[in-house]
């Protein structure tokens, strides 16, 4: 079918290291009515949220997508060690040990994990900021990218089982409209004989009478409803193979579409053979209509 539909739902991750620097960004999208996005940053990079929105805007129409960006140095620069802090903590330990005799000696391990004796690396300098800023807008660019990937993927594979449920759908429909060709002038003479035998010691021409059973028959007839019904199937794969934001159009299309369905349960007789398998296939028809309706809420 179409290779524009995009899901909503996917994950993408992209990674980038400069100057000693080690940048990741997450993409997790889910559907969404809108754009809704919850971006996950470090305090020291909180300057790139309105570029990394913008970015996102730019190539995402909808979806709910969670943004995670972490960082990290690496290499020997990775550990950096506050020596003048590390300094005093010993200085301290050593005047407890003269002071009450303690025996045991000091342990460097509990010292580096004491408050302020490694340096946080959320602690940027601005020439840091900037390195580490240009590698994360880098990966959102290419995160994105591929969470593009993985939705037409998966896009693809949500129009060719949706093109699946629509060609059953058109095919109930012909159906359809050859049972309601046959059943209404059944209709119309089980209609009359009712009547007359209602009304016939009234004294009611049979002209008359005939012509009230075809207005009643008229008023069961279904055919416009299988057109609509039809030229909303055309809408509906037109509008797969369209690029933009289709998702919400095909959501209104499903909803009309179960609209004329159920005009149709409503209006079929249920006496006639015709009539109840029309009652069936129009069933079948909205079981169809609520599976595209559920695959539907993925397209973007």
């Amino acid at each position: 079918m179409s290779k524009a539909i995009k899901s909503m739902t996917g994950f993408a991750q992209a990674r980038a290291e400069r100057n000693g620097w080690a940048v990741r960004v997450s993409l997790r999208s889910v559907n969404h009515r809108f754009l809704d996005l919850r971006l996950r940053l470090p305090e020291a990079l909180a300057a790139l949220e309105p570029q990394m929105r913008q970015a996102l805007r730019q190539r995402l129409r909808r979806g709910h997508v969670d943004v995670t960006v972490n960082f990290e140095q690496t290499g020997e620069s990775a550990v950096q060690v506050n020596q003048q802090a590390a300094a005093a903590y010993l200085k301290v330990a050593r005047q407890l040990k003269e002071e009450f005799g303690a025996a045991a000696d000091v342990d460097l391990a509990g010292v580096l994990r004491l408050p302020g004796v490694i340096a946080s690396s959320d602690a940027l300098s601005e020439e840091e900021a900037e390195t580490v800023g240009e590698a994360v807008l880098a990966c959102v660019g290419e995160a994105t990218g591929k969470l593009e990937e993985m939705q037409l993927a998966e896009g693809r594979a949500l129009a060719e089982d949706m093109a699946g449920r629509l060609k059953q759908i058109r095919a109930h429909a012909a159906r359809i409209a050859e049972l309601a060709a046959a059943v209404r002038p059944a209709y119309a003479r089980r209609m009359e004989t009712r009547l007359n035998e209602l009304l016939g010691s009234v004294g009611i021409e049979p002209a008359r009478l005939a012509q009230e059973a075809a207005l009643m028959a008229e008023r069961g007839d279904i055919s416009e409803e299988v057109a609509r019904l039809e030229s909303h199937v055309r809408q509906f794969e037109k509008l797969m193979s369209s690029d933009g934001e289709t998702g919400k159009k095909l959501d209104f299309l499903l909803q009309e579409m179960q609209r004329e369905a159920n005009t149709m349960l409503s209006k079929t007789p249920g006496v006639e053979a015709e009539a109840l398998v029309i009652t069936e296939l129009a069933l079948e028809v909205k079981a169809e209509i609520e599976k595209l309706r559920e695959q539907a809420q993925n397209v973007e």
